[in-house]
This record gives C-alpha cells, structure tokens and sequence, in this order.
C-alpha cells in the first residue's frame, strides 16, 4: 500500500512540475522523508498523507483505492475496509461486500474526539437514518434538540428533520448506522 501511495505521490509531483525540494517547502516534510515516502520505504500518517494532498491540489482519496465491490453477501470481519476519512477525524468502515448494488447503506464511523465541543450543524436530506452507538458518547441533534446516546443507544429517523452528529467526549465514538437510499448505488 504504502508504494502504491508513494508510486501516486511522485507521479502527481512529477506531473505538476515539482522538485522534492518543492514539496518538501509547501508541505514542511524533510526531502528525504519524501524521497523514501515516494519509494515505499516508510509509512505515511493519515494527516500527514492530507497535507501533502493539499500541496499537490487533490484530496487525500486521490492515493486511496476506493473498497473493492464484490458480488458476494458476506463480509468477512478480516475483509472490512476503510470507505473514507473526513477531516481526519471520521473514518467510514464498510459492512457491505456489494455497496453499489444495495438500496440500504451499512457502514461503522469511528469518530474521534474533537479538542473543543464541535459546533453542529444540522441539515436535512432525503432518506432515514439508523443509528447504533457501539461505544463511547455519541451527541445526536434532531430539530435543534442534543440528545446524548451512550453504548447500546438507538436512534431510527427520517433524514428529511434538520439532524447531525457529533463527538464531544474524550474519548473515541463506535457507531453503526444505516441509511437509505444508498448514497452509493449505481
């Protein structure tokens, strides 16, 4: 993984007519750290791998392959990989094997906890939310109302009510949700 990210890094870098010296001043990372980052020989670190996204003009999925979509209707534990990170905060896992051929979409967020109570915004869209929390203290607000649900709390609500959700605990959110319609459908 980490030469394929690396093998993507230099051709972008290449692409824009950039030095290792030029990335290396807009991104503050040493060239030699992103010469061996380029070779595969080192990992990179999520936000690291964000900011050298923003130097080159893309976002960090531009490295990432997106899952894989597999005609099978199991999905092995072991098999379970990364949809998508926002703000480096919020990792997206799937739990589907076949997330393009299916009306409800399945997914485990691992929310981080912020330094300071996040703001929320809520927003309405089409569809209905179900909402597990599998750890820590997830904060839900429904039509400017903050409910706080703790492990083995649910939430079931049409999407089309102003919602959000944040962490503004200490420690690390688990939740599983559903949604339909499956954003992600062909």
């Amino acid at each position: 993984m980490n030469s394929d990210i690396g093998e993507k890094i230099k051709k972008l870098r290449t692409q824009k007519n950039l030095t290792l010296s030029d990335l290396s001043e807009k991104t503050n990372l040493s060239t030699g750290y992103l010469s061996q980052l380029e070779r595969g020989l080192t990992s990179v670190a999520i936000d690291t791998l964000d900011n050298i996204a923003r130097a080159l003009g893309v976002t960090m999925y531009y490295f990432l392959d997106k899952p894989k979509s597999k005609k099978n209707f199991i999905l092995r534990s072991f098999e379970r990989e990364v949809l998508e990170i926002e703000n480096n905060r919020i990792i997206q896992f799937q739990l589907t094997s076949d997330m393009e051929n299916n009306d409800m979409l399945p997914r485990i967020f691992e929310i981080l906890p912020s330094s300071n109570n996040e703001e929320i915004t809520p927003y309405p869209h089409i569809g209905e939310e179900f909402i597990y929390v599998l750890e820590g203290v997830l904060t839900l607000l429904i039509n400017d109302e903050k409910y706080e649900l703790f492990p083995g709390d649910s939430a079931h609500y049409k999407s089309t009510i102003s919602h959000n959700w944040a962490n503004n605990a200490n420690k690390i959110v688990k939740i599983l949700t559903v949604h339909t319609p499956n954003l992600l459908k062909k």
